[in-house]
């Protein structure tokens, strides 16, 4: 998951390729609190993992559950059999971040079952409406205070010794006009108390999100609860009802993310002979009814072909067809439309969205402004959004995409890179795709491409001990970027050919060049491999250092080592260290620098590094070996160590790490079209 203050997108060419998608939030909360409130232990496959799930959790061990993670998505619950087993643990405090999709249904279970409890969410959870839902459990007779704004959380539930009095006679009357939610907390509740009488249920208006309510209803019935519905605007809950652990249930994969690569497919041509994307974990006979976002798809051109478990999209018409859709099906995933939207011939009017104000954050007036950012002509209405495509391919801008906390505007507006401007896009706060999808950027960049010269690099050269490769690698850690230490490719190098039992003598370049070219070299965070062993230690030592410097002389193995090198240059973007990657590997990369410090802060550094290792060191020595090494770097033959002629001089002798990257990234900064405050 990128961990940045934002993720800048190049312009992406195309995508191919295979997705596998995570568990879909809306079952995978469901599904535990359903777990948790019957008889029996409940194996959950294929959970999603992501922040609301694991508020729900949490929660749930909180109130007394045995929560068993096993890893692989696979959680064991073992339920409190509701209010003929173990009651809830009370009074107990309840946080629940930004996930309604625990907070309501909780709410509902949580005031029904009896005890005392507080529930309460970031500040956003706290702007969200909750007052419909309580009213409607104040009909019944429960007991529920608003410790902050009234109809806001966060709340105060308190029943005192027993279960509250509960007036089960009348209907329950709950709107559904503002949020499906609401219904669906009373539908995963009420069973608990349908002990002798039928319940009833009656919505207030229109039902919105309808598709969520058949999610509902599909889950009950998995966990033995078959209720009855009129029209979608009366429910019944049959007298004795009671809730049964199927013992194992599959959680399908999300339809509202599967929307981000359905788009993918329509707008992106394919790459290496390679035609569209396919989708694996949903397929056509989903439950989730954000699967119907593949006949808008298909309206606006795409070709969707699928099974039971996926589905494969490519680009059809082209460009797109503008459409004019009533999206209360799709609520979700009509945001990806209004991206789709850029893409597509006309104005593309969606309708019927007014809960979209209702979600992690006011989604319609979110899109609209971002939308526009991009130079799009958008009209926002109380439940409507119509959107015109830049006119053409001069009037797309480059934006900085703010995202409100909200993990679907920032997947959404991922796809506005393959913009025929070919303009990058950044992402603010791309971390916040971890409510529903962590993974969502890397599993983008799995299958998305862009042409070589617009994934960008930033090389950093200098000489040996300037502090490069520990400054390299935090410039790639604050911008989400790979990391490319060449200094470590040419000490595996060397590692590589003494295991061989080659010496590192020029009479043997021939064969250590050749074994270079097929090093099966990789870098995961701070560790390096090669092959299957851990080889980060082993390449760090003094004689590791010197045996790398007489192979790096080695004309034949620094051309061996340039494919190698350059494969590194993968999305989103590249950061280089080494002696010539301005001048020889990247000489094309936007930004290069070219870092030094003296010789004898040069020598202090390494002084201080050694003793700190416990290695016994001699800093004149230390010198005395830095300024020889610099000697031969600046006189040898191949790729002599030199500053590229645009490359910006850094001398770090006086500056710290982090000033020193603080530098580099107001220098990057200052390389991008759009404004944004430097990270640091």
């Amino acid at each position: 998951m990128f961990a940045t203050p934002f993720l800048d997108l190049p312009p992406l060419a195309g995508a191919a390729g295979s997705v596998q998608l995570p568990g879909s939030k809306s079952i995978s909360n469901r599904v535990l609190l359903l777990a948790a409130l019957s008889q029996g232990q409940t194996e959950v496959h294929d959970l999603l993992a992501s922040d609301d799930t694991r508020v729900m959790l949490d929660a749930l061990r909180e109130l007394g559950c045995t929560v068993d993670e096993a890893g692989n998505g696979l959680v064991r619950i073992t339920g409190l059999g509701g209010l003929n087993g173990t009651l809830p643990r009370s009074p107990a405090r309840l946080f629940m971040g930004n996930a309604g999709t625990a907070m309501r249904p909780l709410t509902a279970a949580l005031a029904l079952l009896g005890g005392e409890y507080q529930l309460s969410g970031v500040p956003r959870m706290h702007e969200r409406p909750i007052g419909d839902l309580v009213d409607a459990l104040r009909q019944l007779g429960c007991h529920i205070d608003y410790l902050g704004n009234d109809g806001y959380p966060p709340l105060h539930i308190a029943h005192g010794a027993g279960l509250p009095q509960l007036r089960l006679q009348e209907p329950i009357r709950v709107r559904g006009d503002v949020s499906s939610q609401f219904l669906t907390a009373l539908l995963m509740a009420l069973p608990l108390v349908a002990r002798e009488q039928d319940i009833v249920i009656e919505v207030v208006g229109e039902l919105i999100s309808r598709p969520y309510i058949h999610i509902t209803l599909e889950l009950l019935a998995r966990f033995g609860i078959a209720v009855r519905h009129d029209a979608w605007q009366r429910f019944t809950i049959p007298a004795g009802s009671r809730y049964q652990s199927p013992g194992s249930i599959h959680v399908e994969a999300d339809a509202s993310s599967a929307s981000y690569f359905i788009a993918l497919g329509a707008i992106a041509t394919g790459v290496n002979g390679q035609n569209g994307i396919k989708i694996e974990g949903v397929g056509l006979d989903s439950i989730q009814g954000d699967i119907r976002f593949v006949e808008a798809a298909r309206a606006m051109g795409a070709q969707i072909t699928g099974g039971p478990n996926w589905l494969h999209i490519a680009r059809g018409s082209w460009p797109l067809k503008a459409i004019e859709l009533d999206c209360n099906h799709i609520p979700d995933a009509a945001m990806t439309l209004a991206v789709m939207a850029l893409y597509a011939e006309g104005t593309t009017t969606l309708t019927n969205i007014a809960s979209w104000r209702v979600k992690e954050t006011d989604r319609l007036a979110a899109m609209a402004i971002e939308l526009r950012k991009l130079g799009a002509s958008v009209e926002e209405g109380a439940d409507y959004l119509r959107v015109t495509p830049p006119a053409t391919a001069r009037d797309w801008r480059a934006a900085s995409i703010h995202t409100y906390d909200d993990h679907r505007v920032a997947m959404c507006f991922s796809l506005a890179a393959f913009n025929p401007a070919r303009l990058p896009v950044r992402i603010e706060d791309p971390k916040c795709v971890a409510k529903t999808f962590p993974d969502y950027f890397e599993a983008l960049f799995q299958v998305a491409q862009a042409d070589s010269g617009h994934v960008p690099v930033i090389c950093i050269d200098g000489p040996t001990a300037s502090g490069k490769g520990t400054v390299a690698a935090e410039v790639a850690a604050r911008l989400g970027y790979h990391f490319l230490d060449s200094g470590a490719l040419y000490r595996v190098t060397a590692l590589a050919a003494v295991q061989a039992g080659i010496n590192l003598s020029a009479e043997n370049e021939a064969a250590i060049a050749q074994l270079a070219r097929t090093l099966p070299v990789r870098f995961e965070g701070s560790q390096i491999w090669l092959g299957d062993a851990d080889v980060s230690e082993a390449i760090r030592t003094e004689e590791a250092g010197m045996n790398a410097s007489r192979v790096s002389a080695l004309p034949l193995v620094r051309k061996a080592l340039i494919a190698l090198q350059h494969g590194f240059r993968r999305l989103p973007g590249l950061v280089a260290d080494g002696r010539d990657m301005g001048t020889v590997i990247f000489p094309g990369a936007p930004l290069k620098v070219f870092m030094t410090a003296s010789a004898a802060c040069r020598a202090d550094r390494r002084y201080k590094q050694l003793i700190s290792k416990g290695l016994s060191a001699n800093i004149f020595d230390l010198r005395a070996d830095l300024e020889a090494r610099d000697a031969r770097d600046q006189n040898r033959s191949a790729a002599p160590l030199k500053a590229a002629q645009d490359a910006l001089a850094l001398d770090n002798s006086t500056l710290t790490i982090d000033e020193t990257v603080s530098q580099v990234l107001v220098w990057w900064q200052e390389h991008q079209p759009f404004a944004t405050a430097a990270a640091g």
